[in-house]
């Protein structure tokens, strides 16, 4: 349980997100969260005074230059990068996994097996399904307890053999909001000598990245669902990386990372964009609180989010779970340790599509659907009624509006 002593300054972190001006609340952060006025104004800045090709010799150019240089190494000591090296950029999550694939495809043949789950979201399942086909590999799935619902390390050791060749899960499931316990599953990976992917795009948001203490060898993130632009990150482990093939031009070498998996022309702005998600950390962190005195700034705000996001999983998971007629996927525990605030249920008998469609009308933004988690909403046999209805929050929201979506609950599902 995080400690109650900390109150995130909620004046302040809406300040800085233009998109909340107006009455419309917004409960769909997992789908993409609001983008923070520094990182559109960082971009439209680069655009209009810095927008030039890179790696000339003239003044413009190095000034370019180093913006995507100073982006990378924020980044990487944002995420817990050994080096600036670790973090390749791309246009999105679902790209950089199949560019992985394809990168470590070499490496993989006939006998090897790959873990995957049916809990991921899409993009880290069918990427590796697909490599396995290719190159004549097994694929092994890990599959949810029978007991809890939920992923077990205990089960994932069971499958694990000296053929394992790489295990890929998410940290959070975008639709139980669970929290995976990625240090001891990299831990267990690593002592049958195969490698982690570990999707990140749902943990991201929520909690603070340690990838390299982490032990992960890839992970995977969405820097628009962090508050930035549409664009993504990877990180490698940087001998993984060396490892891996070019999907560049033909004189790259190996040891050219990131830039043998980076083809193309960079998005220069949207890269010194994100960086301003960094700088807006390290300002919310500064805004002290005794009990975190002498913290690094980030820090304090990571742990100022956690708390006051348990606050508003434990008003709606409260309400949902007194309900009779809705059934709550995932903990019902608001604990900041074991669950982001990505909340879904289903309703005894209204259809997600039905509730949703209703609850449009209080000018308050849900969702229903698979949410690209399709092999487990078919799993669980709810394809038939629409997926699930979800709703998504993040350290901006506030119980007000918590409270608002569930007198819309109780007008359209009854009081």
């Amino acid at each position: 349980m995080v400690p109650a002593v900390m109150t995130l300054d909620l004046e302040y972190v809406r300040s800085q997100f233009p998109g909340l001006a107006g009455s419309d609340v917004l409960f769909d952060n997992a789908g993409g969260s609001l983008t923070l006025a520094d990182v559109a104004d960082r971009i439209r800045d680069y655009l209009v005074h810095t927008n030039v090709q890179h790696g000339a010799s003239y003044a413009r150019s190095q000034r370019a230059t180093e913006c995507y240089r100073s982006a990378r190494r924020r980044l990487a000591e944002f995420i817990g990068a050994s080096r600036p090296e670790e973090v390749v950029f791309g246009a999105s999550s679902t790209t950089l996994l199949k560019s992985l694939a394809l990168a470590i495809a070499e490496q993989v043949g006939p006998g090897d097996e790959l873990v995957v789950t049916r809990v991921d979201h899409e993009a880290n399942i069918g990427c590796w399904l697909d490599l396995a086909k290719t190159r004549g590999a097994t694929v092994r799935f890990w599959e949810r307890n029978t007991v809890t619902g939920q992923l077990s390390t205990e089960d994932l050791q069971a499958l694990l053999t000296d053929r394992t060749r790489l295990v890929s899960v998410t940290h959070v499931s975008n639709i139980f909001g669970s929290i995976h316990p990625i240090e001891e599953i990299a831990s267990r990976v690593h002592a049958c000598g195969a490698e982690l992917c570990v999707d990140g795009v749902a943990f991201a948001p929520h909690r603070p990245l340690q990838l390299a203490a982490w032990g992960v060898d890839y992970y995977v993130f969405s820097l628009y669902k962090v508050y930035g632009p549409h664009h993504a990150i990877l990180y490698g482990r940087h001998d993984a990386l060396i490892a891996l093939g070019n999907l560049n031009h033909h004189f790259f070498t190996r040891e050219q990372v990131p830039g043998k998996l980076e083809p193309g022309n960079a998005n220069y702005e949207l890269a010194h964009g994100a960086a301003g998600i960094v700088d807006y950390f390290e300002r919310l962190g500064q805004r002290t609180d005794a009990a975190l005195e002498g913290a690094p700034a980030r820090d304090k705000a990571w742990q100022w989010i956690a708390a006051h996001e348990e606050t508003l999983s434990s008003r709606l998971l409260t309400y949902l779970d007194n309900r009779p007629d809705v059934e709550v996927l995932g903990s019902t525990q608001a604990d900041a340790e074991i669950r982001v605030p990505t909340v879904s249920f289903v309703h005894a008998s209204k259809r997600s599509s039905e509730i949703v469609a209703a609850i449009d009308a209080f000018g308050i933004g849900i969702r229903f659907g698979h949410f690209y988690a399709e092999r487990l909403i078919a799993d669980m046999g709810l394809v038939g009624r629409d997926g699930v209805v979800r709703v998504s929050m993040v350290h901006y929201n506030t119980l007000a509006e918590v409270d608002r979506l569930l007198q819309a609950f109780d007008a359209v599902l009854g009081a």
